[in-house]
């Protein structure tokens, strides 16, 4: 799927990963594992590089998310082409287990009420246009984070007539969560990340 770059060094890009474990079961030397933690969300695309290429402006985004929104958050959860794998995800980080109303955080049915869209799925061409007009009926201050392999690079969908490129290629990403589908608790994290309440993992 692209996620793995090997030339002069090793790349792993993380928002083009989706777990399929084939990269273990090539490697000519067995140096690589499944690994039981599920990959950080991040502030830019550049963050899930491994080893990562760090943003300048992730520290002035929290401090004025911290800012503006406080320790309320309302999100609105868009389905832009998803297979529903994150949708699911995002739906468990509601259970008891999860309990993300701790936190301060609600969903919200309309765009009109949320501070923070949180998109699934690759943006399909036919999803351009609602994606647009959700994130242009919010107000501002506004955050968009990417959920997923497909809403943070597009993979493992090559870009076609029908298939996008992942949320960023039409809409302001502040943070990435990657994973296919990543866990409740990335989902979490990366909420918590956007609105500077957690500092980001290195």
């Amino acid at each position: 799927m692209g996620a793995i770059a090997v030339d002069t060094r090793f790349a792993l890009d993380r928002a083009r990963c989706i777990s399929c474990s084939r990269c273990i079961e090539v490697c000519p030397t067995q140096a690589l594992a499944p690994g039981l933690v599920f990959a950080v969300p991040a502030r830019s695309r550049q963050e899930l590089f491994d080893p990562p290429s760090l943003s300048v402006k992730a520290e002035r985004l929290a401090e004025r998310a911290r800012r503006v929104l406080g320790r309320s958050l309302h999100v609105r959860h868009l389905d832009a082409g998803s297979c529903n794998g994150c949708d699911w995800e995002i739906n468990a980080t509601t259970n008891a287990v999860h309990d993300i109303q701790r936190f301060g955080i609600d969903f919200v049915a309309s765009p009109r009420h949320a501070d923070v869209l949180l998109v699934t799925g690759t943006v399909t061409r036919n999803l351009e246009l609602a994606a647009r007009r959700t994130y242009d009926a919010m107000s501002e201050p506004r955050l968009v984070v990417a959920v997923g392999a497909c809403a943070s690079s597009g993979s493992p969908y090559p870009a076609g007539y029908a298939s996008g490129e992942g949320a960023a290629a039409i809409l302001p990403v502040d943070v990435f969560i990657p994973g296919c589908p990543p866990r409740p608790e990335a989902v979490i994290e990366g909420l918590l990340l956007a609105v500077g309440r957690i500092v980001p993992r290195t």
